[in-house]
């Protein structure tokens, strides 16, 4: 008989590999990406101190008032722009990305572009 892993447990893994590779300092934090089945949250973290400097979520009222759907790449794109405005409000330009064990494409590819094009470098 074949035991086969859930996703989430491969995504746990791999977001366990990827966080041994590198964390967020105070010069350039980590850009922390989760993904739910309603919803996308988008961190910027400063591991060392344990802070979170910026967070931004399609939960939150003034984004979820700009949005058809919560959990789209559309959605993922316009948390990308409110990220990056947030994080360059903070004085935050560079970061690292964690794509939290996912797949670079899609919503979070469309997050990281949004971001990029809004501003913040990785």
């Amino acid at each position: 008989m074949i035991n086969k892993k859930s996703r989430a447990e491969v995504r746990m893994k791999k977001h366990k590999r990827i966080r041994n590779r590198f964390s967020g300092t105070p010069e350039r934090p980590r850009l922390a990406v989760f993904r739910s089945n309603n919803h996308i949250y988008a961190q910027v973290i400063d591991d060392i101190a344990g802070n979170t400097l910026v967070s931004a979520s399609t939960l939150q009222k003034d984004v979820k008032a700009e949005l058809e759907k919560t959990n789209n790449v559309e959605a993922a794109a316009h948390l990308g722009t409110v990220i990056a405005k947030r994080a360059l409000e903070k004085g935050i330009t560079t970061v690292v990305f964690d794509r939290g064990g996912y797949i670079y494409q899609g919503k979070i590819k469309a997050l990281a572009d949004a971001a990029r094009e809004a501003g913040l470098d990785f």
